[in-house]
């Protein structure tokens, strides 16, 4: 295996413990094994360095920072204090070793992994390798333990250029990263938008946050972390499509994205009607009343009230007030039972939207959580269709217990009455398309990223259930041929009998 690496390395150029990922054609990463088909002029593979050794020279100077710079000026500072004050403050001290660390950090190759090399991620298109009911208890503090070592050593790696616009794309593929992986894309997001900065987020209390997020998901079939991640990257992709910095504050960035990651957390798999009918703990402790929703908007906070995972514990009270209004109203808006009331109150203001009214741009940050909340058919159709799979799954666990405990079952989630098609087709129509065009009406820049891919996905389930329907057709008729030859048999049997009795 070593020398597969070494010639994977070799013919991209890299470091020893730069991080690769090879590609077929169509964008996929592919599991590099020796089952590796072989490639040919018409079906080339693509090596890239996703991440590489910032100790690197060129690298240094790519990101915009020179180490050997940074220690000439703190040198020549501390002699201009020791010729004109005498003692060296602690905080030139302080500076120093912050350096220092930062150096050998730089430096240092121990901390980097081979990955990418042998991913499989054939699980991308199943919903049984990471999901199954039987077999898939809690995820185990070791579990988290590992995830959580391993993003901490990768967030000492640089996310390249390509892999950073790739992240604002609506067509991004979560079945090709790992828990782990998707925690860095996830601080590279607030990197990349310069929040850590304008809110003085530090990155060791980012990366702390967004674990005890991770923790805080449990692995049903849908409303998971993977589905957290992929809400947040799509409201990320929104950000830099419709320009959102150019109409919103800082704050509200900090607000729709903080909103997206916390949406569903702690989510049981079972949904609103099913606390309220079989009255659990969450339906009496919320009277009813957005359960779920009040219950990860609480999950959020209680996250948040920990010092080492604070990441607004910089932040003005004021500040602060409104951020935690802001995060409340985006995350109770994701409740469906809502959905007919801010669609129809953001469709009556559009034509004369006003970015300076609160009320109007709070409107608008519902609805550009709640299109990042059902977005998936918005994706490519190799990453969009899993996601329907998991949802059915989800949908059908709980409608089996709904069937066991006496309780009301939605014909949607009923595994007798659905299928894949019949599920997505009034959704589409009905729901997403009202939902996204009324986007659209305000943005048109949305039509072409996320609406028409909508349209599509519309159409794919539409032929889906025409060809499903007329297989039965077919099956029905020669089941009707079927009989009445047997009919026939039968009758021309009896006069036989007849005749020769």
């Amino acid at each position: 295996m070593d020398d597969v690496k070494d010639t994977f390395r070799a013919a991209a150029e890299a470091g020893a413990h730069d991080i690769l990922k090879l590609y077929n054609q169509q964008g996929n990463i592919i599991n590099i094994s020796p089952k590796l088909d072989q490639n040919t002029p018409e079906t080339r593979y693509r090596l890239d360095v996703v991440a590489a050794l910032c100790a690197d020279t060129n690298m240094a100077a790519h990101l915009g920072f020179d180490i050997g710079m940074v220690e000439k000026r703190l040198q020549v500072l501390e002699k201009k204090i020791l010729v004109e004050g005498g003692e060296t403050p602690s905080l030139v001290y302080d500076m120093r070793h912050k350096v220092e660390s930062f150096r050998e950090k730089l430096e240092g190759v121990e901390h980097l992994s081979w990955l990418g090399l042998f991913k499989d991620i054939s699980c991308g298109t199943s919903l049984q390798p990471f999901w199954n009911k039987k077999t898939s208890p809690r995820q185990s503090d070791s579990h988290h333990r590992h995830v959580f070592e391993k993003f901490k050593k990768m967030s000492c790696i640089e996310v390249t250029e390509d892999v950073r616009q790739y992240l604002r794309k609506p067509t991004f593929d979560n079945w090709q990263w790992d828990d782990s992986e998707m925690l860095i894309l996830l601080q590279q997001m607030y990197l990349d938008l310069g929040l850590t900065t304008k809110f003085q987020i530090e990155l060791p209390v980012l990366q702390q946050w967004l674990f005890d997020v991770y923790r805080h998901y449990n692995p049903v079939p849908f409303h998971n972390f993977k589905h957290c991640f992929m809400v947040a990257q799509m409201m990320y992709g929104l950000t830099w499509l419709i320009n959102l910095p150019e109409v919103l504050d800082d704050l509200d960035i900090l607000v729709l994205l903080t909103s997206a990651i916390c949406h569903d957390l702690d989510h049981p798999g079972y949904n609103n009607a099913y606390q309220i009918n079989a009255r659990t703990e969450l339906a009496i402790t919320y009277n009813d009343i957005s359960p779920l929703e009040n219950h990860h908007c609480s999950v959020a906070f209680e996250i948040l009230g920990k010092p080492n995972a604070n990441i607004f514990r910089n932040m003005a009270q004021e500040s602060y007030r409104k951020l935690r209004e802001g995060m409340i109203k985006c995350i109770l808006a994701t409740d469906m039972a809502k959905h007919s009331e801010i669609l129809n109150n953001f469709k009556s203001i559009t034509p004369n939207f006003d970015f300076t009214n609160k009320e109007h741009k709070s409107l608008l940050m519902m609805i550009l959580i709640k299109v990042s909340d059902i977005s998936n058919e918005a994706r490519p159709m190799d990453v969009a269709e899993p996601w329907l799979d998991c949802l059915l799954q989800e949908f059908f666990n709980q409608s089996d217990v709904e069937k066991l405990e006496g309780l009301p079952v939605a014909p949607f989630m009923d595994r007798e009455k659905v299928s894949k098609s019949t599920s997505q087709i009034g959704f589409i129509k009905f729901v997403l398309l009202p939902l996204f065009e009324a986007l659209g009406n305000l943005f048109p820049s949305v039509e072409k990223s996320i609406i028409m891919p909508v349209r599509a996905a519309l159409q794919y389930y539409t032929d889906m259930h025409n060809a499903q329907e007329e297989l039965k057709h077919r099956r029905s008729s020669k089941d009707k041929g079927r009989k009445t030859s047997q009919q026939n048999g039968s009758m021309n049997g009896e006069k036989t009998e007849q005749a020769n009795s």
